[in-house]
């Protein structure tokens, strides 16, 4: 898997899904927790504190002893990791010049002591790392995990750690209606006509903006056409209810919005005639969150945003309900991409409906 492909999966580590630092063996220069913010590092050349230059990102003090220094990360959304970015921006000096990678999946919500006692999978054995650079590491792993394990060796500081993959969603908690475009529960930003200030993949995030930025904007469209934004749905499932959020979009919310869906189980989405209309060309205000419900009950696994001509919104959401059968092979995809040593939690791990699981796994 190539550096592009790898880095259009969703962060799983991200602050913005959620995700934490539990725990680090040492953070005296730099507070763990940065490795995860969503934005960029920034330096500021004359900032220094009681314990020396301050970075933005995670520093370790200088290793006089045998030994590496690493932190844990709880995965905001469990997933497949397909690759991490160690980023040490303006760590020139004192960078790590090795880092590695390891994963664990676990039921439930333990506190830090317990990862001491975990197996965890190496899934990025130990590699140079080059200082003020976003290293890529592509992942080959198949497995869900739930934390991973960033070891640096001996030492250092890295500014960001980025830990992109494909959300698996634990079905047990796809109860009811569901927002069946939301990131957290698997939905996915496929391409886009315009990403010029910020991504469309900000629409299918679970939190409300706060400001603008948080949003999809494009830049003004001088020419034909109108931009537009296509997802897969986080399940095969049937729409109820569409809502359009243009809160913070003043002077450059679209003038009318489209959302269509298609269903590639009937057919490739690749053709114009697989996609209908859940919400027809209709005009938006702006700063307003919209809700239309939606008429026809039909199972759909894609999704198609068109603004016209142009214009940002802040958040996009699909609310639905499973479609017949999806919710079995939720649970197989599930047990699948579980780590062996996960399987034998035993009565500690919650299992499927009994007709959820095929017959040698109840």
């Amino acid at each position: 898997m190539t550096v592009r492909d790898f880095t259009s999966y969703p962060d799983l580590a991200s602050r913005d899904l959620a995700g934490s630092v539990i725990s680090a063996n040492d953070e005296l220069f730099a507070p763990r927790q940065a490795l995860i913010m969503p934005r960029p590092a920034v330096h500021a050349a004359d900032e220094f504190g009681h314990t020396g230059k301050v970075y933005d990102g995670w520093e370790t003090r200088r290793r006089r002893e045998p030994g590496n220094d690493w932190a844990v990360v709880r995965l905001g959304v469990p997933g497949v990791v397909h690759g991490v970015v160690v980023d040490t921006a303006f760590f020139k000096g004192n960078y790590p010049p090795f880092v590695s990678v390891e994963a664990t999946s676990v039921e439930g919500y333990p506190d830090a002591e317990a990862f001491a006692s975990l197996t965890w999978t190496t899934i990025l054995d130990r590699t140079p790392c080059r200082g003020d650079t976003e290293n890529h590491y592509p992942v080959t792993s198949d497995r869900r995990w739930t934390h991973v394990r960033l070891s640096i060796y001996p030492d250092g500081g890295v500014a960001r750690f980025r830990v992109h993959g494909e959300v698996v969603l634990d079905p047990r908690y796809l109860t009811t209606t569901v927002d069946l475009l939301a990131l957290e529960n698997g939905g996915r930003l496929l391409e886009t006509s315009d990403a010029f200030y910020s991504s469309p993949e900000n629409l299918i995030l679970t939190s409300r903006a706060r400001i603008m930025g948080e949003g999809w904007e494009n830049a003004r469209r001088r020419g034909p056409g109108n931009d537009w934004a296509v997802y897969r749905l986080a399940a095969r499932g049937e729409p109820t209810m569409i809502e359009v959020d243009t809160s913070y979009f003043i002077g450059n919310a679209p003038g009318k919005v489209r959302i269509s869906v298609a269903d590639e189980d009937a057919g490739p989405v690749t053709d114009e005639g697989a996609w209908w209309d859940v919400v027809p060309q209709i005009p938006v205000l702006v700063d307003t969150r919209h809700r239309f419900l939606v008429d026809t009950r039909r199972p759909a696994t894609h999704l198609r945003l068109d603004v016209y001509p142009d214009g940002g919104m802040t958040r996009l959401r699909c609310f639905g309900e499973l479609a017949p059968g999806e919710r079995e092979q939720l649970y197989q995809r599930f047990w699948d991409r579980l780590p062996p040593e996960h399987r034998q939690f035993g009565e500690t791990m919650p299992t499927a409906p009994q007709d959820a699981l095929p017959a040698d796994q109840v």
